[in-house]
């Protein structure tokens, strides 16, 4: 059967399905938009049942809003107490606020104090933040509708309504309990499994300038593919009955992931005329290598396309009781491929593809019955029985004993972040409190309000910059929605209310996406909300515009000025967490591999992958397309992209050393351990050099891995596949360490010219940091 069953042959129902899937990770955008609008529509019917005016309705609808982006914490229980919790805390924001309304002095004061206690609340986890962001909010809504101490008594309602409906929602008819969240999570890497495969046989036919594009594609599929391997691992352990289960789970995703990484890594190599570096799959913009065209059509090469195919096939039919008899077929002949005298008579690097489908065919297979439990075996080959029977003794030996974390040690006084944004967002407001009410009596608070959420979520001046700036320019689009808006709706009062649920819908959904994005939805909505108070006008939406860009400017004030954490000293930070984390699964895999102790190895590359995140996201604003310094823009992303590549190659480590217990094609060398200590020195060399610890030291170059150990430069052939696998992993970890070297200003071994600089202050070279460069 050539091909297996086709992909077109699935429902056009599970095609969306999985295509949802893909686009929205465990559904939890859909969710989140799916709670507001739920909440918010049953407020405002509970509401207006009870004969409830216009005032009212804009509180309930506001309150139900924040009670439902104020939730953080991932367990029901938890955010059941928090909601619980909320009511109160909002009851009393929103009659300090009516009390005060008329002590222009006292307000401002209390209002100061209450932005400075939400911000510090902070670190009390997400209950603290959540709580705090209630009472600032609901502080802001009772400004909003002009509260006043008579009608506090229908303002109570309105929040008890709001509170009420928002946990019935969230517990009852929207629930999400953590093994169905698990088992979407599933399903949406089984869609970016399939959608990457789809984006490596595109590669695969790519030709001239389709290359590059094809590769964009695969590299996108690859890091999104990553990202859902991490929101699985951070739900592992509330969605299994077991840490057994969820340790099994966890090594299934891993081996998967990295087994469709190296299906596209040597993919990439059959095209071109040397080796493909890891890094063209990191590097944003990275171009394809010199002669990346396929060699002729021949029998091989229409085998690899059928064998792509048929390798999606059974990733979208992995799902519960989806397979038959033609899965199997399509299974067991790519399970073949993992024997040597089943290749096709083609070039070594052909032949290294379809090693890499049959892997990649098993880790599908493993997943599976992690994920379902026992499948049957009735049309297994003896290749198919053989990789069960691997895969039956690595489940065997997995540990589920959990190691204890050792607290980190917080920072004290002023350095601490969260003491640290209180007092930054203190001096903005009071600015924005100050400035605001120059530019009018009734509206300032739109100004405190910017300059309270820019600091949201960031942690450097950087951020707070690009964030002020997508705040202000999602408003002012927002305002010319809000002005288009509440021209079709008038005086109508339920087709107002009816929109603002749309836009409400979409501003959940897309929050996560973009800050932007979210900012328009919001600025649409108020524009509705003040039709509905009747206290619309084209000069207040303009006002609202001047204020947010008060309340911005503000907010970057402080951060510049006030306890200043910049973004070089910030990414220098999490740049050194990220080389401490790169030693520690180094030295454990290479350990393992060694003959050392049986250690966590899968859980220790996930802190790796953590803190790769956070640096990400740490250098966003140095890689914004409108930042003016271009060489540093192009440095940060080179950085990036090889400690990427240093974290899969130390995954894949870590991937292979736990196969070491049960695995018969690989034995423990304890040469390794000596042959590493170069690359582990050099990380450490690397991290003294950012953290200023250092600066005469260099990293070191020398011969390979390989010769080190005593073979040819072929470890492959010297050694075997799996430990020759383990050798060009170390080879390649180790080119990515010293390539980091220059971008970061590191001098190699006697070499002591270079000034060092780390991501956050590093510099173009004549050009030489950008995009396709190695270091």
């Amino acid at each position: 059967m050539c091909g297996g069953v086709k992909a077109a042959g699935l429902s056009v129902r599970t095609r969306l399905r999985d295509r949802l899937a893909a686009s929205d990770p465990g559904m939890l955008r859909m969710t989140a938009g799916l709670r507001m609008v739920g909440s918010l529509a049953l407020t405002l019917a509970v509401l207006a049942v009870t004969g409830a005016g216009v005032t009212q309705l804009v509180a309930g609808a506001m309150t139900t809003t924040v009670a439902n982006f104020a939730i953080r914490e991932k367990r029901r229980g938890a955010q059941a107490v928090t909601l619980a919790l909320g009511l109160p805390v909002a009851m009393g924001s929103v009659s300090l606020a009516a009390v005060l309304s008329e002590r222009t002095t006292v307000e401002d004061l209390f209002f100061v104090v209450l932005v400075f206690c939400a911000v510090y609340a902070r670190r009390f986890g997400d209950r603290g933040t959540g709580l705090g962001l209630i009472a600032f909010q609901v502080y802001f809504v009772s400004l909003f509708i002009g509260a006043s101490v008579d009608g506090l008594p229908r303002v109570w309602t309105a929040l008890a309504v709001a509170f009420g409906c928002s946990a019935l929602v969230r517990f009852v008819i929207v629930p999400v309990t953590p093994a169905g969240l698990l088992a979407r999570l599933r399903e949406a890497f089984r869609a970016r499994l399939a959608q990457l495969v789809t984006a490596q046989l595109a590669l695969l036919d790519a030709d001239g300038d389709g290359v590059d594009e094809a590769l964009a594609d695969v590299r996108a599929g690859t890091a999104r593919l990553h990202e859902t391997a991490l929101m699985i691992q951070t739900r592992l352990e509330r969605g299994t009955p077991d840490a057994s289960a969820a340790r099994l789970v966890q090594r299934r995703i891993a081996d998967a992931e990295i087994s469709a990484e190296r299906l596209g890594l040597l993919l990439l190599t059959s095209r071109s005329a040397e080796r493909a570096d890891t890094l063209t799959l990191h590097l944003p913009g990275a171009p394809a290598p010199e002669a990346g065209r396929m060699p002729a059509p021949d029998e091989a090469t229409a085998a690899l396309r059928r064998d792509l195919l048929s390798l999606r096939t059974q990733i979208l039919h992995a799902g519960p009781g989806t397979e038959g008899t033609s899965i199997a077929h399509v299974r067991n002949r790519l399970l073949g491929y993992r024997d040597e005298e089943n290749l096709p008579d083609c070039s070594p690097a052909l032949q290294d593809v379809f090693r890499a489908l049959g892997e990649t065919s098993r880790a599908v297979m493993g997943l599976r019955i992690a994920l379902d439990g026992p499948q049957d075996e009735s049309d297994d080959t003896p290749a198919a029985a053989r990789s069960r029977e691997e895969l039956d003794a690595e489940d065997a030996a997995i540990d589920a004993a959990e190691e204890e974390d050792e607290p980190a040690e917080e920072a004290k006084g002023l350095r601490r972040p969260t003491t640290r944004a209180a007092v930054q967002v203190c001096v903005g407001s009071s600015l924005a409190i100050a400035g605001g009410g120059l530019l009018s009596a009734q509206g300032w608070h739109w100004a405190v309000l910017t300059c309270w959420l820019v600091f949201i979520n960031t942690e450097s001046t950087g951020e707070i910059l690009v964030k002020s700036y997508r705040r202000l320019l999602g408003t002012v689009l927002g305002v010319v929605a809000g002005i288009a808006l509440a021209g079709l709706v008038g005086g109508h009062t339920w087709t107002a209310f009816a929109l603002m649920l749309v836009l409400i819908f979409a501003m959940a959904y897309t929050a996560p996406l973009s800050y932007t994005l979210m900012s328009f939805f919001v600025t649409a909505v108020v524009g509705l909300l003040y039709t509905l108070l009747h206290t619309y006008s084209w000069e207040v939406l303009v006002l609202r515009v001047a204020e947010t860009a008060l309340g911005a400017a503000c907010g970057v004030f402080a951060a510049f000025l006030v306890l200043p954490v910049r973004t070089d000293r910030r990414t220098n930070e999490l740049l050194g967490t990220v080389l401490e984390r790169l030693t520690e699964v180094t030295e454990a895999a290479v350990d393992q591999l060694s003959g050392g102790p049986v250690v966590d190895l899968l859980d220790r590359a996930r802190e790796l992958d953590k803190a790769l995140g956070e640096l990400r996201a740490a250098t966003k604003p140095l890689t914004h397309p409108v930042t003016p310094l271009r060489g540093r823009r192009d440095t940060a992303r080179y950085v990036v992209a090889l400690l990427e590549t240093c974290a899969y190659q130390a995954r894949s480590l870590a991937a292979t050393a736990e196969l070491l217990p049960t695995h018969p094609s690989i034995a423990a060398d304890p040469r390794l351990r000596g042959a590493a200590a170069r690359t582990v020195r050099n990380i450490a060399t690397i991290a003294a050099r950012v953290a200023g610890e250092d600066a005469a030291a260099g990293v070191e170059t020398g011969p390979s891995f390989a010769s080190l150990l005593g073979g040819s430069g072929d470890g492959a052939s010297r050694y075997g596949r799996i430990t020759g696998r383990v050798l060009r992993h170390l080879e390649r970890l180790d080119e990515a360490v010293v390539g980091l070297a220059r971008p970061l200003d590191v001098p190699l071994a006697g070499d002591r010219r270079s000034d060092g600089r780390a991501v956050g202050a590093a510099r173009s070279q004549d050009g030489g940091d950008g995009p396709g460069r190695r270091g």
